[in-house]
């Protein structure tokens, strides 16, 4: 285990851990602030009295993962200094600029009205409050799209020349306006809306089985979290369309990696299964449907897709000599992964949703609604698979087309030096993530919605 596998394992797992929480925040923000909205318009006092305290509980469940967020987020940026040096000497010009924008959003817009928000609930106005709460909900998904500037640079460079050695920006307005950027941004916010709705679901499921006081208010509440997370299926599922077509035109290496697709062939079969050898080069087995991924990128069943074994002869023409093809068999399995369990939470929030509005008395009755908790993982598996195939697609380039991963590194890091930090973040982001779980649902299961103030 070399310096480099080493330095990517860790950034990796904090990257994972971090991106635990984003999502969390990014769609939850949203959700309190709507459903602070939905206070200040109660009609009856018990009403509002009930909307407050709902409104205080998942803040409270937004802030416990808000805090986490911040926690395993700031370690990130570390990681550039301490290991990938070379990265920040050669990337500083352009990644810079973004990265301090997402530190003012988050640390000073974010931040700052978050504070208001948690201690302003007696001293300013009902309506001044609920702002509060929006800008917070604004200033999260803003430094997501800061954030994502910088990575769909990465992924596809415009706006740039290399001077000495470095890539300096020449426009940043072709920066924010990187296509790419359109397709990673929709696709990352409407999974947090999926991610943060889920969970809303989930506990007001729990909530609704084992708390009869509270349940008419997280039935209410769990309506209103099914269409928010419909929508946000949808508009994963969309977004994720769009930008894969996308893909075939801006990194056609990654599209045929999500497919195992080793040689060009118009049209391409989709692989629903494959047995991949990536040292020989071509999949040993496969159970394929005919044309359907060609339809997929062109909306037409006619049209070339470029295979991984002739863009690596591409590639090598292009760059020089060397290895351009990622993980092909985690890329594949990973995609699949990402879109079956886009699929399956669908299905479960449509049954869940015709349940919730159509047989309200059988649906609270249901003992199913106890267990739904333990199907909360599953929109945090495609959010980390999702990350997974948009970083690991690129390799072997930590810039695609300027830099390799390989030339990124520190020049003096050491295994040793990478194997005892690894270690120790992996240890300490596992017990606050423990810690953080555990103070969650103590406090949902401590916490009810009644008339009582």
């Amino acid at each position: 285990m070399d310096t480099i596998f080493l330095s990517r394992l860790q950034f990796a797992i904090t990257t994972v851990y971090h991106f635990l929480f984003v999502p969390v925040t990014l769609g939850l923000s949203i959700f309190v602030a709507l459903l602070e909205m939905w206070y200040i318009h109660g009609e009856s006092y018990e009403e509002r009295v009930k909307l407050k305290k709902l409104v205080k509980f998942f803040g409270t469940i937004f802030l416990i993962n808000f805090s986490m967020g911040v926690v395993t987020g700031i370690v990130q940026e570390f990681h550039f200094g301490m290991n990938w040096s070379e990265y920040s000497r050669f990337m500083g010009d352009i990644f810079g600029a973004p990265l301090a924008l997402e530190a003012l959003t988050a640390f000073f817009l974010e931040s700052t009205f978050i504070g208001i928000w948690i201690f302003g609930w007696d001293k300013l106005s009902e309506k001044m409050h609920c702002a509060c709460i929006r800008l917070v909900a604004f200033g999260s998904n803003l430094s997501a799209f800061w954030i994502l500037v910088a990575n769909s640079f990465m992924q596809h460079p415009v706006g740039y020349e290399i001077e000495d050695g470095r890539a300096v920006m020449t426009s940043f307005f072709d920066l924010v306006t990187n296509h790419y950027v359109l397709g990673e941004y929709t696709h990352a916010f409407f999974s947090g809306i999926t991610t943060a709705g889920f969970l809303v679901i989930t506990v007001s499921a729990w909530k609704i089985a084992t708390d009869r006081a509270s349940q008419e208010m997280f039935l209410r509440t769990m309506r209103r979290a099914i269409l928010f997370t419909l929508l946000g299926v949808f508009g994963v599922m969309g977004s994720g369309h769009l930008h894969t077509q996308y893909l075939a035109e801006a990194n056609p290496m990654k599209i045929a990696s999500f497919e195992a697709l080793w040689e060009t062939e118009d049209p391409a079969p989709f692989a629903v299964v494959a047995d991949i050898n990536q040292a020989a080069g071509r999949n040993d087995s496969e159970i394929a449907i005919p044309k359907l991924f060609t339809f997929m990128l062109y909306n037409s069943f006619s049209g070339e897709v470029k295979g991984i074994n002739d863009l690596q002869k591409e590639y090598m023409q292009k760059y020089g000599n060397g290895y351009y093809i990622p993980d092909v068999k985690g890329m594949f399995w990973s995609f699949r992964a990402m879109v079956g369990i886009g699929g399956v939470l669908l299905f479960i929030v449509f049954v869940t949703g015709v349940g919730a509005f159509l047989f309200e008395e059988k649906f609270k009755a249901c003992c199913c609604l106890k267990f739904m908790p333990l199907l909360l993982p599953l929109p945090f598996i495609a959010n980390s698979v999702g990350w997974y195939i948009a970083e690991a697609g690129r390799q072997p380039w930590i810039v695609v087309g300027l830099q390799r991963t390989a030339e990124a590194i520190s020049p003096n890091l050491t295994s040793g030096e990478v194997f005892i930090t690894l270690i120790g973040f992996t240890a300490i982001y596992l017990l606050l993530a423990i810690v953080a779980v555990a103070t969650a649902v103590m406090f949902i299961r401590r916490t009810k919605i009644d008339f009582e103030e």
